[in-house]
């Protein structure tokens, strides 16, 4: 059962990615990921997974909060650079996917979309940075993990999310239960990586701590929480914002943050379909 609860200021009602997901559904998806990895990493293709399925894979203890809490997986979505754009496409193709080449093109190279008729999956590819509310760069960072992007833009790629759902509070919670905070990326949210991201972009930085305390605010409100998770995230969030805060910050950025929220500080997002 979902979160029954008033949803915080700038959280949508929407029940995207949310909803019930038998087990023979949701290891379709993940079947199908251990498929595209492997085949990936045999063709020594960068493909790096992200979204619902990426914080599944990472958080082999807290994963199954996702079914417990209905977040559905429904698509399945991976990060690369754009001189691998070439080697993804043939090897997509030869599984069994067609590309949309006109999003390639709409996108200058910064996005594919290919659709699997057989199975019925869909399969987005971002390249070189994810470009939604703020731009998440991932340049020279997809070696860092051998299967996912690294957990700091797993956390990054939740958390610039103006319009914040329900399903990335949880995804959120999984990774903040998995995982420590700390300076390093081997099973560690680099909070140094986050921290100076933040501290080049005010608006990043208003994006982010505004849904870090929104995650705050609404994990106690999960019946599928033990208190001691409730407690754990409260300290997590509060570790990561203590750290944002210290991080030093450029002239540039102290400008924008006396403007504050009078100006619209972040991108209106076209969903591409």
């Amino acid at each position: 059962m979902a979160l029954v609860l008033p949803l915080a200021p700038g959280m949508p009602d929407t029940s995207l990615g949310m909803g019930p997901q038998d087990a023979a559904e949701r290891d379709r998806f993940e079947s199908e990921v251990r498929r595209l990895l492997g085949a990936a990493r045999q063709a020594g293709v960068m493909l790096r997974l992200l979204g619902s399925l990426a914080f599944q894979l990472h958080c082999p203890r807290y994963g199954g909060l996702q079914a417990k809490m209905g977040r559905a997986y429904t698509d399945i979505d991976f990060a690369s650079y754009n001189r691998q754009a070439r080697r993804v496409s043939e090897l997509l193709t030869g599984l069994g996917y067609q590309e949309n080449r006109e999003i390639f093109v709409v996108t200058e190279g910064l996005r594919a979309i290919f659709e699997n008729g057989s199975n019925g999956l869909h399969v987005d590819v971002f390249y070189e940075k994810l470009d939604f509310c703020h731009v998440i760069p991932w340049n020279g960072r997809l070696e860092s993990d051998a299967l996912t992007i690294p957990l700091a833009e797993m956390l990054l790629e939740k958390m610039q999310i103006v319009q914040i759902n329900e399903k990335d509070v949880i995804d959120t919670i999984m990774l903040l239960l998995e995982h420590p905070l700390g300076s390093g990326d081997h099973e560690t949210i680099n909070l140094d990586r986050v921290a100076a991201l933040c501290a080049a972009d005010w608006g990043l930085w208003r994006t982010v701590t505004m849904n870090l305390d929104k995650v705050r605010r609404l994990a106690p409100g999960y019946p599928q929480l033990e208190s001691e998770q409730k407690a754990h995230i409260a300290a997590a969030v509060d570790q990561a914002l203590t750290r944002l805060e210290k991080e030093p910050k450029s002239m540039a950025w102290r400008l924008r943050a006396r403007v504050g929220d009078r100006v619209k500080w972040y991108k209106d997002v076209d969903e591409v379909q």
